[in-house]
């Protein structure tokens, strides 16, 4: 190998193959190499035995590699027809790109890691490629790499739904609540839509070692999780009961505000978030002007006592304690014949056991709500998707259960 090669293939830090030629055109600023696999390659993509070779390509095909100060690097080779005693007529193993790619692992890594950090069209400018051209890449590249993808140890699971295509439309993510991270996402968020998750993407035996499970108070979700996952502990998400907390409150509020007059409306401003505030996070003036709706507005003044109360309840590590005041709770709610309170414990009741359960598990949607942020960011980053399955694509590249720039081989991750 001649000196100038040598130096190029250090440089570039090309690793599993050789280089036999260079070409630079100035005009272009692209550099193409002639390359060819290490020992000659002829290896069985699939068994990676060395095989008989039985024809060999005449034109060479194309690869492009990552940018170099400015000047796009091409690899070019013509590869060999082989004959595998196990698979048959093949083509040999091109050991720096995919089988029929046109892009190099290298820069597959590349546009896989500013994909997860940037703008899709920041990436391309950094790619030097157009937008359009790296969007396709990136979406085959992501189904390709998942394509064998089997869901495993999954012990704790979380159900929610998210709204795509401008709120109009839904789907249901399935999050793995022990290693933060999207397992399944699925169009819908009906019964059909998990039963779907349940039936295709877990065998009896995953169902039957799902120990626990947490989930709104969807009665699709509920009935799907009592059905496929008998051995679960049902738990309700404490973000959503106290989000019913907060909207019986406010709706006392709305109401009183509609009925007050003109001139009486001035003590409900601001009023909102400070009835939303937890106690351990308001000041002392806060709480002096929220007491003084004993003698404004006993009504609101009710609910907010009723509210703040209720935050004991995620205090206790004993069932038979919060059993006894969650019983306590509802029947004070219920003396307060505030029509909003009602209607919530009656719902409370309803799902008395999978509330009591959290103080055993202390199991919470939390991570998934993290996790919905988080797909939040990547929506709006894009502007929003027209279709679920791009969407889908960005979820599992960014907070995916398989890190996908990880199963990049470690000699072409050169970033």
């Amino acid at each position: 190998m001649s000196l100038t090669r040598k130096f190029i293939r250090n440089l570039l830090q090309l690793k599993e193959l050789f280089v036999c030629d260079y070409t630079f055109n100035l005009r272009a600023k692209t550099l193409l190499l002639s390359v060819k696999p290490y020992k000659t390659g002829c290896r069985c993509p699939e068994c990676k035995k060395r095989c008989r070779i039985v024809h060999i390509h005449g034109t060479p095909r194309i690869w492009r590699d990552l940018t170099l100060c400015g000047w796009t690097v091409f690899f070019s080779y013509a590869p060999k027809e082989i004959l595998c005693k196990k698979h048959g007529r093949i083509q040999e193993d091109i050991p720096w790109a995919n089988s029929y790619a046109r892009v190099t692992y290298r820069f597959e890594y590349a546009l896989l890691v500013y994909c997860q950090m940037m703008t899709q069209k920041a990436a391309a400018r950094l790619l030097h490629i157009s937008p359009s051209t790296l969007s396709d890449l990136l979406h085959q590249s992501i189904q390709r790499l998942r394509a064998d993808h089997k869901i495993i140890g999954l012990k704790s699971i979380g159900i929610d739904e998210i709204s795509y295509c401008k709120g109009h439309k839904f789907a249901t993510i399935v999050y793995d609540l022990d290693r933060s991270c999207v397992v399944w996402v699925g169009k819908g968020k009906g019964r059909e839509t998990i039963d779907r998750f349940f039936n295709e993407c877990l065998s009896d035996y995953q169902k039957s070692h799902i120990q626990s499970a947490a989930c709104d108070m969807s009665e699709a979700y509920l009935g799907a999780l009592q059905d496929h996952c008998p051995n679960a502990t049902l738990v309700l998400d404490r973000f959503h009961i106290v989000k019913a907390i907060h909207t019986a409150l406010d709706d006392i509020r709305k109401e009183q505000w509609r009925q007050a007059a003109t001139e009486d409306r001035k003590v409900f401003k601001g009023l909102r978030w400070l009835l939303f505030k937890r106690s351990s996070n308001r000041s002392k003036k806060e709480s002096r002007i929220l007491n003084t709706l004993s003698k404004a507005n006993r009504r609101i003044h009710r609910a907010w006592i009723l509210k703040d109360e209720f935050d004991h309840f995620w205090n206790y590590k004993y069932s038979g304690s919060a059993e006894k005041f969650f019983k306590y709770w509802t029947r004070a709610a219920l003396r307060t014949r505030l029509e909003p309170f009602e209607k919530l414990v009656k719902t409370l009741r309803k799902h008395k056991d999978q509330i009591l359960a959290f103080i055993e598990t202390r199991i919470t949607n939390a991570v998934a709500e993290g996790i919905n942020r988080i797909i939040k960011i990547v929506k709006n980053r894009a502007s929003g998707f027209r279709n679920l399955e791009s969407f889908t694509d960005m979820i599992f590249l960014t907070v995916g259960d398989v890190n996908l720039p990880g199963k990049i081989q470690p000699i072409f991750r050169v970033l």
